[in-house]
Order: structure tokens, then C-alpha cells, then sequence
């Protein structure tokens, strides 16, 4: 099962997370996770961020993303979105 956390972080704490299960190994992993951060926005209430060179980068060292006020259009009330995949 393809698993990711996504957390919105404020000041060194948590105030939301979430975790997305795909089971469908029938899509890409690219596509998996363009999904899961999809719904994550939905359930989150957020806009959708930008993938910004460095981001897609260390995504692609760690598995691991954040998405920061840069990565957003409009103005966020927290730190960072995180999204890490936690399962393959």
C-alpha cells in the first residue's frame, strides 16, 4: 500500500495531519502522489502548491517535501505543508 503523511506545521507544532492511502499500483508513482496531494488539499482546505525545482529536488533525495509560502499562491496561516511518503 502507497502511503503519505502530510502535516501543517506553526511555530514547531502540528496543527493538522493527515495520512493518504492508494492501493492502485496500476498508476505511476508520480501520479500516485499528484493524487494524494490532491486530496490532501481537499481535506486540508488548502490551494494547491507549486512544485518548485528544489522541492521536486528533495523529494526526490528524501521522499520528503515542504511546501512553504513560496510554493502557494495565496497567503497561508501556517509555517509549512510536509508531505512524506511513509510506506511503498
Amino acid at each position: 500500500m502507497f502511503r503519505i503523511w502530510a502535516k501543517l506545521v506553526k511555530d514547531t507544532r502540528f496543527l493538522k495531519d493527515t495520512v493518504i492511502c492508494n492501493s492502485d499500483y496500476s498508476q505511476s508513482r508520480t501520479t500516485m502522489i499528484f493524487n494524494a496531494l490532491e486530496e490532501i488539499c481537499y481535506q486540508l482546505d488548502l490551494g494547491k502548491p507549486i512544485w518548485l525545482d528544489a522541492t521536486v529536488q528533495d523529494f526526490k533525495k528524501h521522499s520528503k517535501a515542504r511546501f512553504t509560502q513560496d510554493n502557494f499562491i495565496e497567503h497561508i496561516d501556517f509555517d509549512f505543508l510536509e508531505i512524506q511518503v511513509i510506506e511503498e
